[in-house]
C-alpha cells in the first residue's frame, strides 16, 4: 500500500449515497464526498445541516441508514471533539489528561503538546486553561497517535474570531508539518474558508463543493447564508496574512468583533 501522507492522490475516506436517518426524520441523503491524503476539507452548513452527524457516521458512532463508507485500511485517525467537560473540581494536569487512558511519556506528550501551539502547558491544571488552550490541549491529545486524518467537530466553538483564526492556523501548519489529511466542520464561515483546500457545503445533501472562492460565489452557498458572506472569505485572509492592505472590493469591518454574520 503507497504511503498516505506522501501521495495526495490517495483517498483515506470515500462516502458514497450515504443516507442517516434518526426516527422518521432522514437528516443525510445520498451524500457523497472523499478525503485525499494531505488536503483540508472543511464542511459548512447551516444549524441542523447534519455536519456533526457526518462526522460521527465516520467514526462510527452513528450507523447509517444507507451508502457505504469506505475508510482506508489500518487508518490512523485523530478526533477532536466539539465539546469536553471535565469536572473542573478534579485535580487533573495537561500531561495526565493526555495520558488517559493509557500512559503517555513525557517526551511524547511534550511533542505532542508543541505540535499543537501549547508547549508548556503540560503541567497546569486543565481547570485553569482558557478555552483556546483547552482546546489545543484537545489537539495535542488527538495529535498523539501520529494521524493520517485528523478530524475536528466545530473545535473553536466558544472562542472569538482572533482565537478561531489562529486554531484554524494552528491546524495548517499541522498539516504543513505532518502532512495529515484534516476534515473538519464548522459554522463559521469567516475562519475556516481560507484555511481550506476545498469546501463542502452541506444541508442534508451536499449542495456545493469545491474551492473556498469557488463554494463562496455559489448560488446555493449564498442561498443559505446570504450574498453577504462574501466578505467573510476576505476577513479571514485579512486575520490570516496579518496585512492591512488589501485593497478589497468586498466592505466588511476590521474591528475584529464577534459578528457571525448568518453563519449562526
Amino acid at each position: 500500500m503507497p504511503e498516505l501522507q506522501e501521495d495526495a492522490r490517495v483517498s483515506l475516506v470515500q462516502i458514497s449515497d450515504l443516507s442517516v436517518r434518526f426516527g422518521a426524520s432522514t437528516v443525510l441523503d445520498r451524500v457523497g464526498l472523499h478525503v485525499d491524503a494531505g488536503e483540508i476539507v472543511t464542511i459548512v452548513g447551516p444549524n441542523g445541516s447534519g455536519k456533526s452527524t457526518l462526522l460521527r457516521t465516520i467514526i462510527g458512532a452513528v450507523r447509517p441508514a444507507a451508502g457505504r463508507i469506505d475508510i482506508a485500511p489500518e487508518l490512523r485517525v485523530g478526533y477532536v471533539p466539539q465539546k469536553l467537560q471535565i469536572d473542573a473540581t478534579l485535580p487533573m494536569t495537561a500531561r495526565r489528561f493526555l495520558s488517559l487512558p493509557a500512559r503517555v511519556g513525557k517526551d511524547e506528550t511534550d511533542a505532542a503538546l508543541a505540535q499543537a501551539g501549547c508547549a508548556g502547558l503540560g503541567e497546569r491544571q486543565m481547570s485553569q486553561l482558557s478555552g483556546g488552550q483547552y482546546q489545543r490541549v484537545l489537539l495535542a491529545r488527538a495529535l498523539l497517535g501520529s494521524p493520517q486524518l485528523l478530524i475536528l467537530d466545530e473545535a473553536t466553538q466558544g472562542l472569538d474570531q482572533r482565537g478561531s483564526a489562529a486554531f484554524y492556523q494552528q491546524i495548517e501548519r499541522v498539516r504543513d508539518e505532518t502532512g495529515c489529511a484534516v476534515l473538519m466542520v464548522s459554522h463559521e464561515l469567516h475562519v475556516v474558508m481560507s484555511a481550506s483546500d476545498r469546501v463542502i457545503c452541506l444541508n442534508g445533501h451536499v449542495c456545493c463543493e469545491g474551492k473556498p472562492a469557488v463554494v463562496a460565489s455559489a448560488p446555493e452557498y449564498r442561498a443559505l447564508f446570504g450574498s453577504g458572506t462574501g466578505g467573510a472569505l476576505a476577513l479571514y485572509q485579512h486575520e490570516h496574512d496579518h496585512g492591512h492592505d488589501h485593497g478589497h472590493d468586498h466592505t466588511h469591518d476590521h474591528d475584529h468583533s464577534h459578528d457571525h454574520e448568518a453563519a449562526q
